[in-house]
């Protein structure tokens, strides 16, 4: 019986900084800072940290 192939991250450690960036810079739009998803583009913004240590 063949193994299992070994699973391969999806992201790297450096896409965690760069979507934080990203997120960040989208979160300075007026339009997103008026908006109810705000506090879930924070949410994210600070989940996204914790991923990237």
């Amino acid at each position: 019986m063949p193994e299992p192939a070994k699973t391969r991250a999806v992201f790297s450690t450096e896409d965690f900084s760069l979507l934080k960036k990203a997120v960040a810079h989208y979160m300075t739009l007026p339009e997103v800072q008026d908006s109810p998803d705000s506090i879930k583009f924070s949410s994210l913004y600070h989940r996204l940290g914790r991923l990237g240590r």
